[in-house]
């Protein structure tokens, strides 16, 4: 197998410990946790339906299943966030990047594009993520919402969780009542640049604001992923699932 579809002996050393199934825990025993990983990083990576991996990681239908039920029980997530926990927090990053929906993403049985965060931007179908990221530019939480939303959603739901010394984020970001103020109140510098229509111009660190790239950088890696660049997930939680475990990898390399 490609090295680059493939997880590292110490990728999965890390990960090994954190999944369901292995030998040792209480309940069903999974069959060989490790190919069932690299398979759904492999459809991730490559950007293709679910039914067009390859046969040696065995029942396209049984992988989809099982990562399906991963996602809603959390299990990706619990991977993300044990091994994003020391996070550097002598500031935070926050910011949002839109990926097009696939037009198969739509129309989930049961729900509808809202429920499933699947909006109509200016480049028609899409999702936006929201993330957070560390001094170091590494992912420690996200949101997910239509495209059409707009990035202050995310940080309604991401800025109470940030526990850093400062917060840095572009213009988009500059809203008194539901970033500034907050922020301020507990403590967090604000590294925002203001918006040219401000009655009252605020100063920030310059210096520090140079620092916002990592973000950038970071959306870059994510999207070097086909199948998170472009959403074929019909269901918002496999989605997040699958971001949850690429930002994973992500954190490991």
């Amino acid at each position: 197998m490609s090295r680059r579809y493939s997880l590292q002996d110490r990728q999965w050393e890390e990960i090994e410990p954190l999944l369901p199934g292995r030998e040792g825990t209480v309940g069903r025993t999974a069959k060989d946790n490790r190919l069932f990983v690299e398979a759904v990083l492999y459809r991730y990576r490559a950007g293709i339906p679910w039914r067009d991996l390859p046969e040696r990681f065995g029942d396209f239908r049984v992988i989809h299943t099982r990562f399906t039920r991963w996602s809603k029980t959390g299990v990706w997530k619990k991977v993300f966030e044990v091994l994003a926990a020391d996070a550097d927090n002598d500031y935070a990053m926050i910011d949002a990047t839109i990926v097009r929906a696939h037009q198969h993403s739509a129309g989930a049985k049961g729900s509808s594009k809202e429920d499933e965060d699947i909006g109509r931007s200016r480049g028609g179908l899409s999702t936006k993520i929201h993330a957070v990221v560390d001094g170091q530019g590494k992912p420690t939480h996200f949101f997910l919402t239509g495209g059409q939303a707009c990035d202050l959603d995310g940080a309604d739901v991401l800025l109470p969780q940030i526990e850093a010394a400062a917060v840095l984020a572009d213009k988009a970001y500059d809203a008194q009542a539901r970033v500034i103020d907050p922020l301020v109140e507990r403590g967090i510098d604000v590294v925002i640049p203001p918006k040219k229509n401000r009655k009252e111009q605020r100063s920030y660190d310059q210096e520090l604001y140079k620092c916002r790239h990592r973000i950038e950088n970071f959306f870059a890696k994510l999207k070097q992923y086909r199948g998170i660049a472009t959403r074929y997930d019909k269901r918002g939680v496999n989605f997040l699932g699958g971001v949850y475990l690429v930002a994973a990898i992500i954190c490991l390399s």
